[in-house]
């Protein structure tokens, strides 16, 4: 198979952490040609998507006393080529949010792909759809109390009758300006102001968990199947368990809560054409269901010696 990645400016990503090289790694170790191009290389001519492309080869990474070991350089371009994305037996999406301008405009450009002809993943149109806090609200028997608002009365009564809660910002990703919010909170004002640009912008506001002091988990599924998981733990001093804010990866297991919670999502993202989706879950309570480039795959196949991407790939090859 010839698969394509739309990725950040590939200098910028981290082979031994990045979800992005994983897959790109286990598809090149399966075989298959791996071609790389960004959203900004993406155009559309003749009403078909086509991409400047370029072809990678990877030095894959290696475990080394419990940690990957990436080599240096660890990839090779080719040269730039100019072709139709029909070209490619399957396009991955895999552009780091937030979902912006630049980010929507791509998703307009993937839907002059024929997925009959080229599979993309995740589909342009159930990622527009899948905002990553918002989607998670029509499973309302698996979320937490919530409300989104940018009505400080509505966002206090809330924190109030909740006694401490979470507020998230609806675009913002890997735990980027999300604050601990408690009833009586001498800055109630100014942290509602400041997240609601004077309550012109929505947030999300949540009941407080606190589980969450055990542990986030992260769960991939794939095509609405849980392929693996791992617990992330918070970095002294802040609530947040995010990777991304220094938060610690253990090892973990999917419990019949957490598998159930899978099984009520698993229709919905294959109508939505979400098919490589990492969903956050804090004790037995969805919270997240991050669908534009979800990561974690390093990281559980370091704690479990599993091959995440690996699947994926042989998944395609069968799809």
């Amino acid at each position: 198979m010839k698969l394509a990645f739309i990725i950040d400016p590939i200098h910028q990503l981290d082979p031994c952490h990045d979800t992005s090289v994983a897959l790109m790694e286990a598809a090149q170790i399966l075989g298959h040609e791996v071609w790389i191009t960004q959203a900004n290389w993406l155009n559309v001519v003749d009403s078909k998507a086509w991409a400047i492309l370029k072809r990678v080869e990877m030095i894959p990474v290696e475990l080394s006393q419990g940690r990957w070991v990436a080599a240096n350089p660890w990839y090779k371009l080719s040269t730039s080529i100019f072709a139709e994305l029909e070209s490619m037996d399957a396009v991955f999406m895999r552009t780091d949010p937030p979902v912006n301008d630049s980010y929507l405009y791509a998703t307009y450009i993937l839907d002059y792909i024929d997925q009959t002809k080229t599979l993309v993943i995740n589909n342009p149109n159930g990622i527009r759809k899948a905002n990553e806090k918002m989607y998670a609200l029509q499973f309302i028997e698996c979320i937490p109390k919530t409300i989104v608002s940018a009505d400080k009365q509505v966002i206090r009564e809330f924190v109030e009758a909740q006694g401490a809660t979470i507020l998230k910002p609806l675009g913002n990703k890997a735990g980027e300006g999300i604050l601990f919010l408690q009833s009586g909170d001498r800055n109630f004002n100014s942290i509602v102001e400041l997240s609601t640009l004077q309550g012109k912008v929505p947030v999300m506001v949540q009941q407080y968990l606190p589980e969450a002091k055990a542990g986030d988990k992260r769960i991939i599924l794939l095509n609405g199947e849980p392929i693996g998981a791992l617990n992330r733990l918070s970095s002294s001093g802040d609530f947040r368990n995010n990777m991304a804010t220094g938060g610690t990866v253990a090892k973990t297991e999917i419990t019949p809560r957490e598998q159930e919670i899978c099984n009520v999502l698993a229709e919905k993202l294959r109508q939505d054409g979400l098919i490589f989706v990492g969903i956050d879950v804090i004790g037995g309570y969805l919270t997240e269901v991050n669908v534009t480039s979800p990561t974690g795959v390093r990281e559980i196949d370091r704690l479990d010696g599993t091959q995440i991407a690996a699947q994926v790939i042989k998944w395609l090859e069968r799809n």
